[in-house]
């Protein structure tokens, strides 16, 4: 299959990713080679599982560390072999502190001390916080650095130590639902709804680049959302567009988001 046709069905931005997922789906497929990726996003999973189901002597297998896991490493490999028991490479990193505002720590914190060490991104999974700390799913390589070299969370002191998957605490994102009445279903106008900002406010770090619809990097702020979208902007949270409930007499629509808390 060309090139041409593979990208056509992507965004230009994903351009870099895409040809990285064909590769490794080509050489299982074609050298018999088993690939264990890093942490992918949703939408970076559905790019390589939409490109191995092209090719019929290849397969993906996914895990994350827990049954809802967002972010995902993936094995590719030839369609013979059998991945079932095959380590993924992941594994708890406990945060803790005797602080205790420890449990005054967010998501962000977390993942900005981590970030500031130099780790990258797709070293880093699901982050489960909770008011005694954080477990946070990572690349089993990377265990050993950062027990050496986190010290700090946002200032305050911590302790980490490396803890099998089976020692995961979970923690479920909770969604806080909303019903909105708004004109269209323009990106700029929902968000600036939801995060109860102006809709100026809301348009520098859409269009500085700081927004995702559904992990696709959107820097349209007319961007028109649909049911099922999830919405990410850097700095201000996330939410879901639940469902699209119809609209009112006057012209105004119905629509009911989650928030995540």
């Amino acid at each position: 299959m060309s090139h041409k046709e593979i990208y056509e069905h992507f965004h230009p931005d994903e351009k870099a990713f895409v040809d990285r997922a064909w590769e490794w789906v080509e050489r299982a497929a074609e050298r018999h080679e088993t690939k264990r990726t890093d942490f992918l996003d949703p939408r970076q999973a559905h790019i390589l599982f939409t490109l191995a189901n092209r090719h019929p002597d290849a397969q993906v297998r996914l895990a994350g560390g827990s049954a809802q896991a967002e972010r995902q490493r993936a094995l590719v490999a030839p369609d013979y072999r059998v991945l079932d028991d095959e380590d993924m490479g992941i594994v708890v990193l406990d945060i803790s502190s005797e602080d205790r505002r420890i449990s005054e720590l967010d998501h962000g914190d977390y993942l900005g001390a981590l970030l500031g060490l130099g780790i990258k991104r797709d070293k880093i999974g699901d982050l489960h916080v909770s008011d005694e700390g954080c477990h946070a799913l990572i690349a089993e390589d990377i265990g050993n650095f950062l027990i050496g070299h986190m010290k700090q969370a946002h200032r305050i002191e911590v302790r980490v130590s490396v803890l099998p998957l089976a020692a995961l605490r979970e923690v479920k994102s909770t969604l806080e639902e909303q019903v909105l009445s708004v004109a269209s279903m323009r990106l700029d106008g929902v968000a600036s709804d939801v995060f109860r900002l102006s809709r100026t406010k809301i348009l520098a770090p859409i269009k500085a680049g700081r927004c995702r619809v559904s992990w696709k990097p959107v820097e349209d702020p007319s961007h028109q959302l649909r049911a099922g979208d999830m919405v990410s902007m850097k700095g201000f949270g996330r939410f879901k567009v639940l469902d699209v409930e119809g609209v009112s007499k006057s012209g105004r629509i119905r629509v009911r988001i989650g928030k995540f808390v």
